[in-house]
């Protein structure tokens, strides 16, 4: 396979992947029907990908990109590190009103996946990163015991997902912002920063 032919092929089948695991889940969607979707070859799959779980890895690290990317650039439109600590929340929203927001990726994948699995891990990997951007906004928004503080932020960011996916209701993560703001606003801010 040349290799400009076999990046397309990867691409198509990561790009079919990428809508049917997001869409019926990584357990019940077959490489047959990836394949298929991809205008492509079950063998070309394996040429490309080796296995499914690599294949739900790569998936789930270009969800995990596209998170981190949409994060980040939301973030930079928020003046303070105040408003950015809650402003996760209000860009949680944004995905949360998506019109094909269809839960969290990671939390869907892992749960039935063996322990120790790379999608396991992916999954953890991902929860670390967002319990070091909690930890991390709050410190630079000079919130005391910034790290406690991360992990409520995180189980209310968590909570919210789940929620506006199970409710269908983008609204969770308002509800989620309010909650951290009370969080914020109960002794562990400095009085100086109100919301």
């Amino acid at each position: 396979m040349h290799s400009t032919t076999g990046t397309r092929v990867r691409e198509r089948l990561l790009a079919a992947a990428d809508e049917l695991f997001y869409n019926e889940g990584v357990q019940t969607v077959g490489v047959d029907r990836i394949a298929k979707q991809a205008g492509a070859s079950k063998k070309s799959l394996y040429m490309a990908f080796g296995s499914k779980e690599a294949l739900v890895g790569a998936y789930l690290e270009g969800r995990r990109t596209a998170i981190e990317e949409g994060i980040t650039q939301g973030l930079a439109s928020f003046d303070t590190p105040w408003e950015r600590l809650l402003g996760v929340f209000d860009i949680q929203g944004e995905f949360f009103a998506a019109p094909d927001y269809n839960g969290c990726p990671f939390l869907a994948a892992s749960a039935e996946a063996a322990p120790g699995s790379l999608v396991e891990r992916a999954h953890a990997d991902y929860r670390a990163w967002v319990r070091a951007l909690f930890t991390e906004l709050a410190a630079e928004a000079g919130v005391p015991d910034h790290e406690a503080v991360g992990r409520e932020l995180h189980l209310l960011y968590d909570a919210a997902s789940v929620a506006a996916n199970a409710d269908r209701d983008p609204s969770a993560a308002v509800v989620a912002r309010q909650a951290a703001a009370a969080i914020l606003n109960h002794g562990k801010a400095p009085r100086s920063l109100n919301c």
